[in-house]
């Protein structure tokens, strides 16, 4: 099987409540997040923080007020519990039809003026626990995330991904970006931002 080729769009930060998720990123960057929105679809809602180089962060948790379509949340937001942390990277393809079994089938969703497709497994569980990327297509005429955004001053230096099956995630997607580094070991992540407070980890 060919390698699909995908390019970093953004990190999300999971959590069980985006008021307590959101004071935890600016507290540990120093910076101010901004509003998002809501997904009907998956009954969450989420707050942003614009990167340089054309990525974004996002905060994202179960919205207490919603009641989601699907029946089910996604970014495994169904199983979070405890602290806020680094939970998931999102991956941008050109060729989302073509995303391997793992990631979950392509979903068209809406928000605003933003449409996309994502792929989201059956249950709303993150692909191999999140060690394998969800994957995104930006619909055609759509403005990414990150242009509307407010400079912060950050920008992303290094993530790190561990995973059991590293091996088998190198097999699926081609990834060429410096700032990765994917490795074989427990599953954990690790992001480390240059900021206006200086150098700052995410986990």
């Amino acid at each position: 099987m060919e390698r699909l080729p995908v390019k970093l769009d953004h990190l999300a930060v999971a959590c069980t409540s985006l008021d307590a998720g959101t004071a935890w990123v600016e507290d540990q960057l120093g910076v101010t997040m901004q509003a998002g929105g809501q997904h009907p679809r998956y009954g969450t809602h989420n707050t942003l923080l614009g990167l340089a180089d054309g990525i974004y962060l996002e905060v994202i948790a179960k919205d207490p007020d919603a009641v989601p379509e699907a029946g089910h949340s996604w970014f495994g937001l169904d199983d979070v519990s405890g602290p806020p942390r680094l939970a998931n990277w999102i991956c941008q393809t050109t060729d989302i039809a073509q995303a391997p079994d793992v990631a979950g089938p392509p979903r068209a969703l809406t928000r605003g003026d933003l449409a996309w497709q994502i792929t989201v497994p059956d249950d709303g569980s993150l692909p191999m626990d999140g060690g394998f990327p969800t994957l995104i297509a930006w619909g055609r005429g759509t403005r990414h995330p990150s242009q509307s955004l407010s400079p912060s001053g950050c920008r992303l230096v290094r993530f790190e991904v561990t995973h059991p099956a590293a091996d088998e995630i190198n097999q699926l997607i081609a990834l060429d970006d410096k700032r990765l580094a994917l490795a074989t070991g427990p599953l954990a992540m690790k992001a480390v931002f240059d900021t206006p407070n200086g150098q700052r980890v995410l986990e």
